[in-house]
């Protein structure tokens, strides 16, 4: 007989994402539905540890789902690395009555889920919130569709000064460790050429392929680079191709402007559907898992995969940039 869960408690954590708060309503209504007490937890783990739980009612996630970033914050916690910070966390879970949690963000998020659950028995479910769209176990993450549309609508804006001045422009988006973000942008928006940190740069060739597009007759061009692609970003990027065929660029980093805005529909539908899956899960006496989505809906996978396991990048689409870079 499966034990009923009683209590859910939610908590955001790592990089906010555009549908954090759409996944946050999903949750408390679910789990109101199921006849389940909810509990917002503030300001992630550290919140955790410090006892920072409120209820929450249909009420409480009122007018949120259209809304950017985490109504219930989120915050780095270095003591929640520790087994004694992981402990007090579960303490003040069964202090509150607290029995199960969602928790929502990226793969570091999910290996102190996945601690805590081994080491303390909670009961844990994840739901995938990044914009980097690297966690393992999902096709796409909740913040993804957003950032690649913000991204997406200044790569055109300055292809836009690009053409009318005959320049080539830089344009810097988030991934320090995921080229996911630039590789879609760079498809999208017809990028000369897209660094990620996936595939070794070279920057001879960049500056090589940019002098034949010019000899092709292309008078303007946009590259599109994630953070982590080569030391010192874009930046360096700029420096490197001034250095080698003497092209003056101008460079664009887009930073945080990616991660903030009011979510796309894509964005709040996945975040209701995976917010309303996690309770249903837990309600089924499953845990230890992560919830996502692939071609055949929605999946769970056990949580010690998110961050043992490497998503791979689309390399079917990396061909196609090459492909039509042209």
């Amino acid at each position: 007989m499966v034990r009923r869960v009683k209590h859910i408690g939610v908590l955001t954590s790592g990089g906010d994402a555009p549908g954090m708060n759409a996944a946050i309503r999903a949750v408390v209504r679910t789990a109101i539905h199921e006849d389940i007490e909810v509990s917002g937890i503030y300001r992630g783990y550290q919140g955790l540890i410090d006892g920072e739980l409120r209820p929450l009612g249909a009420r409480s996630v009122a007018n949120i789902i259209q809304r950017g970033g985490t109504i219930l914050r989120t915050a780095r916690c270095q003591a929640f690395f520790t087994a004694e910070g992981r402990a007090r966390a579960a303490e003040t879970l069964r202090e509150n009555g607290v029995d199960a949690l969602a928790v929502i963000g990226g793969d570091g998020t999910y290996r102190g889920a996945a601690l805590l659950a081994q080491e303390q028995g909670i009961e844990v479910v994840g739901i995938p919130g990044t914009i980097d769209n690297d966690i393992y176990g999902t096709d796409v993450s909740i913040g993804f569709n957003t950032a690649i549309n913000i991204a997406l609508d200044a790569v055109d804006r300055l292809r836009d000064t690009a053409a009318s001045h005959e320049r080539l422009f830089l344009v810097e988006v988030m991934g320090r460790s995921s080229g996911a973000i630039a590789l879609y942008v760079g498809v999208a928006g017809g990028a000369e050429a897209i660094l990620m940190p996936e595939i070794p740069v070279d920057l001879d060739q960049v500056a090589d392929s940019l002098v034949a597009a010019q000899t092709r007759g292309k008078t303007s061009s946009v590259v599109v680079v994630a953070e982590g692609a080569v030391e010192g970003g874009a930046m360096a990027v700029q420096r490197a191709i001034a250095e080698r065929c003497g092209y003056e660029a101008r460079t664009t980093i887009l930073g945080h402007v990616q991660r903030g805005g009011s979510p796309s529909t894509r964005d709040r539908v996945l975040a209701s559907r995976l917010g309303y899956t996690a309770v249903k899960r837990l309600q089924a006496g499953e845990h230890g898992v992560m919830v996502g989505i692939d071609k055949r809906g929605t999946v769970t996978v056990p949580l010690q995969d998110v961050w043992t396991k490497t998503k791979e990048i689309d390399w079917e689409l990396v061909e196609i940039a090459h492909v039509l870079a042209v």
